[in-house]
């Protein structure tokens, strides 16, 4: 598929999970803005990158200064070769490696506002705030979008100007909000009632369209009409009384208004500012450095540089100029001496961290200038994390002047000293997908694990995908079909040659089967883990590996405009698995086969049978072709055997193709009896007019009575699930498939059907809680059995099972399910979804987009900055979540540790008792007993349990001489893998009185 733009088309492969965030309207009006960058420092390049992938239409890049060595700091596309060559000539060619469809051009000479007429957005960097002044005066006159943006240090400005009257298309990007209506009253101010007592969700003003309503027809795909919120199921919609009388039936869907947002500009902003808040715990910083920025301008204006890193006198000159611009402020602000000193302090350094933070930031901010999609930022925007310093070290000038030094940058705010502890940390991640990379760009320009006693190891088993590319910052095209660690180990290897033989590369799953390879040597080497991980399983998996090793993890996630950050430290925290979501709330089974009401239900049925159909069953053939038990275990599963044997005996007999033509003739049938035969069955059982026993219509609410489809091969609905489904099982069998339309359609003109009656006694389920027994006899197994194939008569036949791929659109997966899905969906009357967002269904994907990735390892390695000053108060420490669509940001502290006590001893999850030696189980109990006036009742390792207070006899008296690895072994029936050093193990104890207790687990060190 692919989407206009305004002179070009780009492909959805490579903007696919973009897609699902922006919108198909947001990217075509981003492909009609031309975007100019001005400064090409760290945070300059950082928001080119951003906006580069997202795919405007061009971006144009100005900055007439040479580069520094500083400039390697946070400047990922400079080398150490390339200082004193001017920025913008080295940084625009590899600017445009990431995106074919974004030509990428330099502005020459000085920056006048003639040059700057062309353009729908221009960001400023490095930009003197007198500049500043008269090119917004420019922009906001004549309705250009205007961005400026710094950092210094740990400090951050962003200020937006989108003009006068700026329209919001969609504020949030969250799916309109639907529901079910249960009843309309006719009345002046008629009232909905929402279904089932289901919350709307509305707000009072919002506005709102209906379809399906009986009785009331006038209401649907009427005007939009505006809410008043009654309740939270009810809702007023204005007068119905002239309308006919409600009798069933009818959805409602919030249909969002466009929003006109109104800026100052600059110059009005710097009396009259407004704020978004970025930490509530900071309150009073905004105002404070809103004065402080400005007299950072006027510092540099008097002395043509930035305060020198920490240094006292001009430190002091920053506050007094801050207090001279408070004097002459309308409204006092209360300013703090010391943060003004801290401002001035690291205001001449360069963090990759806060140019990430800031540069995913301000790229989000000019794709909703360029889109209308998402509400700005108004006006100001500023961020710190000084408590990001050390708190150990004495900083002085001397510790942080700089030393010609890729560094410097960080030098400034840091110093020598605790660079030396960033190039000396060794740290794992666990992924190389989108944040992985970003993380990884972040290390190599801190210089993390560069050091003699440090190292970077990064594992990933993926291969690079093309819709990688859109978000995945260190590969390229030529990269694609290449291992993700290897190729994101080599990318920063070019960005920061340091790095090389400092960052190790792993292509394994982390998992207990590669506890061989993680083993204990592997992270008690390690200070720290990070994950970029897509999954929960995975996640807690390396959390209770931290938890055990006693390791700082740090967590972070995506979702589209969504990012979120956990930290989990030793002793101070929770870990990642003490708390988790809720779980996704599932489609009820008697919904998705009997009585779907929304395209979701009806696409994940479209999925079931495709597995169904194409998977599951070629599955089953090869294992009964495969293992000689294979009947005799399939039998020994009561109620599904009688399915998987009939699945066996159609596909190796029943309907066993040998051409094509037969492919063709089999999806018939399926369709048949999918969108025909069965809605027949439904209705013969559920007649429409069907009344329950309590006198309600069975067909109402959300149950909407089908109606059957008769094939029609000119329907291209129909036709599409004809194709698909005959190529699907001619791959099962080998057969060469077809897509010539007409050729088809020729075939099924000879196609029997034959004609279908309803049965009586079938059952269907209709509750949840219903359970339909599909119970075979014994009679009607032995004669599906007796039916099958011996495999010894088709020796070396197998069949292929279609594993489910979504982002091949060759091989009929995904237009198999929309067709499907659509068909069903004609059935019951709902409104279908095109292949895109069945897509984004079926394949379960998840939006993203680079911003929010940017953004959120940003904060990320803000908080690693904190693990390695060995920061040890929770205070010290920011959970973070942050939705950049509204804009939201919620800082808070991490949740301490729950602790527990036994006796007079308080413990929590990160303690443990370790006992050295392979103690026999009798030592073990005595020692419990002595040490820790504990009764063991029950000790158990894994799923062995090796002592109970209830065993008897003989093989109790055995066990306590034998020593727990031999008991373990014995008990496992297997000998304990040669990597592992200690055995976990779990007690049920009573204390001193007699109570049963909770206490740590124990660690019993078998190997050194």
């Amino acid at each position: 598929m692919e989407i206009e733009k305004t002179d070009q088309t780009i492909d959805e492969g490579l903007y696919s999970r973009q897609l699902y965030v922006l919108g198909h309207d947001a990217m075509k009006k981003m492909g009609s803005s031309n975007v100019l960058i001005v400064g090409l420092k760290g945070l300059g390049v950082e928001i080119a990158k951003n906006v580069v992938l997202a795919g405007v239409k061009s971006v144009t890049l100005y900055d007439p200064e040479p580069v520094k060595i500083s400039d390697l700091s946070s400047q990922f596309f400079l080398r150490e070769e390339d200082v004193g060559k001017p920025r913008a000539t080295i940084s625009a060619p590899r600017l445009a490696e990431l995106n074919q469809y974004v030509p990428i051009s330099i502005l020459e000479g000085e920056l006048t506002n003639d040059k700057i007429r062309n353009f729908q957005v221009v960001v400023l960097t490095e930009t003197p705030l007198k500049k500043q002044l008269e090119i917004n005066d420019f922009t906001h006159a004549n309705e250009i979008h205007f961005i400026s943006t710094d950092v210094r240090g740990l400090f951050g400005i962003a200020f937006n100007d989108f003009g006068e009257e700026f329209q919001v298309i969609d504020a949030t990007g969250e799916n309109p909000i639907t529901g079910m209506v249960a009843a309309i009253t006719k009345e002046v101010d008629g009232v909905v009632t929402c279904l089932d007592e289901s919350r709307h969700g509305l707000e009072d003003g919002e506005y709102v369209t209906f379809t399906e309503i009986k009785g009331m027809e006038v209401l649907n795909n009427c005007e939009p009409r505006k809410i008043k919120v009654l309740g939270p199921y009810t809702f007023s919609i204005g007068d119905t009384s002239d309308y006919g009388d409600y009798i069933s039936g009818g959805i409602f869907t919030q249909v969002k208004q466009p929003k006109t947002v109104q800026f100052k500009s600059l110059r009005e902003s710097l009396r009259k500012p407004d704020f978004l808040i970025s930490d509530f715990a900071k309150w009073d910083r905004p105002g404070q450095l809103h004065i402080g920025f400005q007299a950072l301008h006027k510092f540099v204006e008097s002395h043509g540089l930035l305060p020198r890193p920490h240094n006292e006198t001009d430190a002091e000159e920053l506050v007094r100029l801050a207090r001279d611009i408070n004097d002459q402020c309308e409204e006092k602000i209360e300013l703090d001496d010391k943060l003004l000193k801290q401002l001035a302090y690291g205001a001449s350094g360069d963090l990759s961290p806060m140019v990430a933070l800031f540069g995913g930031l301000v790229a989000q901010e000019v794709l909703k200038a360029c889109s209308g999609k998402f509400h700005p930022i108004q006006q100001y925007f500023y961020f710190d994390s000084l408590e990001s310093l050390p708190d150990d070290i004495v900083l002085n000038e001397e510790s942080c002047a700089p030393c010609n030094s890729r560094y410097d940058g960080q030098i400034a705010v840091f110093g020598k000293d605790f660079q030396h502890r960033i190039a000396n940390f060794r740290e794992f991640l666990v992924g190389a997908g989108a944040i992985g990379c970003e993380m990884l760009k972040n290390w190599a320009m801190m210089g993390l694990g560069t050091g003699p006693r440090g190292a970077i190891h990064v594992t990933d088993m993926d291969t690079i995908e093309k819709s990688n590319l859109n978000r995945q910052f260190l590969f390229r095209p030529g990269d694609v079909g290449k291992l993700k660690s290897e190729t994101a180990a080599a990318a920063i290897n070019k960005m920061n040659p340091t790095t090389i033989g400092k960052v190790i590369a792993h292509q394994d799953r982390v998992g207990v089967e590669t506890e061989n390879v993680y083993n204990d040597d592997f992270f008690e080497h390690l200070d720290g883990v990070t994950n970029a991980l897509d999954n929960v399983d995975a996640r807690k998996y390396m959390d209770r590996r931290c938890v055990y090793f006693r390791r700082p993890l740090l967590e972070s996630g995506t979702l589209g405009t969504k990012g979120n950050t956990q930290i989990v430290i030793p002793y101070l925290t929770e870990s990642y698995s003490s708390s988790q979501d809720p779980p996704e709330k599932a489609i009820p089974i008697c919904t998705l086969k009997n009585f779907p009401n929304a395209i979701e239900h009806t696409i994940q049925w479209a999925r079931d049978l495709f597995e169904g159909l194409f998977k599951a069953p070629a599955e089953n053939v090869n294992l009964y072709l495969s293992q000689p038990g294979f009947v005799d275990a399939t039998t020994k599963q009561g109620g599904t055997a009688k399915e998987t044997l009939e699945g066996i005996k159609n596909f190796l007999v029943d309907e066993r193709p040998l051409t094509f033509e037969e492919c063709i003739a089999w999806a018939r049938l399926k369709f048949e009896e999918y969108f025909n035969n069965n809605i027949q069955q439904l209705l013969f059982n559920f007649p429409k007019d069907t009344i329950t026993s309590t006198g309600a219509k069975f067909w109402s609410g959300p149950k909407r009575a089908p109606d059957v489809i008769v094939f029609d091969a000119n329907n291209e609905n129909h036709i599409e699930f004809i194709v698909t489904a005959a190529n699907l099982h001619a791959f099962n069998y080998g057969l060469k498939g077809e897509t010539n339309r007409e050729y088809i359609k020729n075939i099924l003109s000879n196609v029997i059907v034959p004609e279908f009656h309803p049965k009586s006694g079938v059952k269907i389920q209709v509750q949840e809680n219903e359970t339909i027994q599909q119970t075979a006899d014994e009679k009607e197994l032995q004669d599906i059995i007796a039916s099958l194939p011996d495999p010894a008569s088709i020796p070396g036949f197998r069949l292929n099972p279609v594993e489910f791929e979504k982002d091949d659109d060759t091989n009929f997966h995904i237009d198999f399910i929309t067709a499907t899905s659509n068909l069903r969906a004609a059935n019951y009357g709902i409104q279908p979804a095109d292949r895109h967002k069945t897509k984004f269904i079926a394949g379960k994907i998840i939006p993203a987009i680079a911003t929010t990735t940017s953004l959120v390892t940003g904060l990320v390695c803000l908080e690693l900055y904190k693990i390695i000053a060995g920061r040890n108060k929770l205070e010290d420490y920011k959970n973070g979540f942050v939705n950049l669509a509204l804009p939201f940001f919620g800082f808070s502290e991490p949740i301490a540790m729950p602790k527990f006590k036994y006796h007079e001893k308080e413990w929590s999850l990160w303690d443990r008792f370790d006992i050295e030696g392979d103690l026999t189980l009798q030592e073990f109990l005595n020692y419990f007993e002595k040490n820790h006036e504990l009764e063991v009742t029950m000790l158990s390792c894994g799923a062995s349990m090796l002592y109970a207070f209830f065993l008897q006899g003989r093989k109790k008296e055995e066990r306590k001489n034998m020593r727990l690895s031999e008991l373990v072994e014995s008990i496992a029936k297997k000998p304990i893998p040669t990597h592992v050093k200690a055995l976990t193990l779990e007690m049920v104890v009573n204390d001193r009185d007699g109570e049963d207790v909770e206490v740590p687990y124990v660690r019993l060190a078998i190997r050194q």
